[in-house]
């Protein structure tokens, strides 16, 4: 087996608004073809999902995160305009720093480039596509925009390969845009031109394969909405065979990611995959085989349209003042393997599990070196209250305020043959006895700079 993709991971958030949420609230539902949407939780965007898909990517594969030679990130909306976004994913998955790294943004288009780049590369490359659009609450855009991330792993001996590409490019401009410094895209919203500018650059990029379209098993199809794919020339039934657009939305530059995922995990043997970025391009290539594939992608979290607009952020109130833990931004990035994998030490006395790993053994006393573990993801709480409204630290206000009551527990992970009890925050909240799970979220953000952690998830 020639190089190609070794593994694939797959995230959404479990929270969904329908398009019935919609019309209750509106009148109407202005997202064709798209039945639920994923809304990111509170403490979610790109960088978290990013991560959750990685971390599955990389699990399936059996391979060690230190094997990874190359990271790229691509997203159109990253959590900050300007940052290498790759060094937090990194700490994250516990990839070395000598990695190299790769961002790509401005187009959904970028996911595909990110995948096709990454196979040129000798190097063992994770491929992280993440996205969550958003518009004005009354704009088709926002009606449709979703949220959902996929990770491949790229390298030798894969089992699913691409063996044909091609691209067509064309000046389109205006179908799809967001300005600098804005957060939602827009569109000037002509409807030939708008349908005109999807369809002939997808249709010059699948022709310019020479492939006969009828001979795949699945199209993964840029998807804005549930309805513009079906309007090109390209096999319907192929398309909803893998399309993610109608149970998560627009997922912008995961769209063609997620389906791929999708076609993976339905074992399909031949896949056409189309991206199309506005300005307007679109890029097409074959892939052969299937990789194997761990994913999340079901959401059982039903938000009415009022919850929908708190997890955006649109009816909350202002940040309290004072009264917040200041931790400066050197501060909080020297313990980052802590906040990041729980990084834990072993004392090489006693052997007992210590977090934070400094200081005195408090086993046995001893001052010792300790050996860096990391705990399992899942635990058990042994302790646990709930912070109610108005009880939440400044810091954690607006995150009250848009998610609700969170729990605080202290966790009990297994860890280097033994086990570490650490203090988290749970996601929503948890009794004593249950299982939880760590996983990536945005803790809070201070001095403009968002702060991550790991918070536990209730199993």
């Amino acid at each position: 087996m020639s190089r190609g993709i070794v593994s694939a991971g797959a995230y959404s958030p479990e929270n969904r608004v329908t398009a019935e949420a919609f019309e209750d609230a509106w009148g109407r539902f202005d997202a064709p073809g798209v039945e639920t949407k994923a809304v990111p939780d509170a403490d979610e965007d790109a960088l978290t999902m990013g991560v959750e898909a990685g971390y599955r990517a990389i699990s399936v594969a059996g391979r060690a995160a230190s094997e990874i030679q190359r990271i790229s990130f691509a997203t159109t909306t990253p959590p900050l305009a300007e940052e290498d976004l790759t060094a937090r994913i990194g700490s994250y998955l516990d990839v070395p720093t000598a990695a190299d790294r790769r961002t790509y943004t401005g187009s959904t288009r970028a996911g595909i480039d990110a995948l096709l780049d990454a196979l040129d590369v000798e190097r063992d490359t994770l491929v992280i596509v993440s996205d969550c659009p958003e518009g004005e609450p009354d704009d088709s855009r926002e009606h449709g925009a979703g949220a959902g991330a996929a990770a491949f792993l790229v390298g030798d001996d894969a089992p699913a390969t691409i063996v044909d590409r091609a691209s067509h490019t064309d000046v389109r401009p205006g179908t799809r845009f967001r300005g600098r410094g804005d957060a939602d895209v827009s569109g000037i919203d002509s409807g030939t031109y708008d349908r005109a500018s999807f369809t002939e650059p997808v249709s010059a990029a699948v022709d310019a394969l020479g492939a006969d379209a009828d001979e795949f098993d699945a199209i993964a199809l840029q998807a804005p909405n549930g309805k513009l794919p079906y309007r090109t020339a390209l096999d319907s039934g192929a398309i909803a065979a893998v399309e993610t657009v109608s149970s998560l939305g627009d997922t912008a530059a995961a769209s063609v990611p997620l389906s791929l995922v999708t076609a993976f995990e339905a074992g399909q043997d031949r896949t056409l995959a189309v991206g199309w970025g506005s300005g307007a391009g679109a890029t097409a290539f074959v892939v052969e085989g299937a990789a194997p594939v761990e994913s999340s992608l079901d959401g059982d979290s039903e938000l009415d349209y009022p919850a929908y607009l708190r997890r955006r952020g649109d009816i909350v109130g202002e940040k309290p003042d004072g009264g917040a833990a200041h931790v400066p931004v050197p501060t909080w990035r020297r313990a980052a393997a802590q906040r990041h994998r729980h990084e834990s030490g072993q004392c090489s006395a006693c052997g007992a599990v210590v977090f934070p790993p400094e200081g005195a053994c408090p086993e046995c006393l001893e001052l010792v070196d300790f050996e860096p573990v990391t705990p399992e993801s899942t635990g058990i709480v042994d302790a646990a209250t709930t912070i109610g409204q108005g009880g939440a630290p400044p810091e954690f206000a607006e995150q009250q305020a848009r998610q609700g009551a969170f729990g605080v527990a202290i966790v009990r992970f297994p860890a280097g043959g033994g086990e570490v009890s650490l203090p988290i925050q749970v996601i929503g909240g948890a009794s004593v006895g249950q299982a939880v799970r760590a996983v990536p979220r945005r803790i809070y953000v201070e001095e403009d700079v968002p702060r991550y952690g790991l918070k536990a998830l209730p199993q």
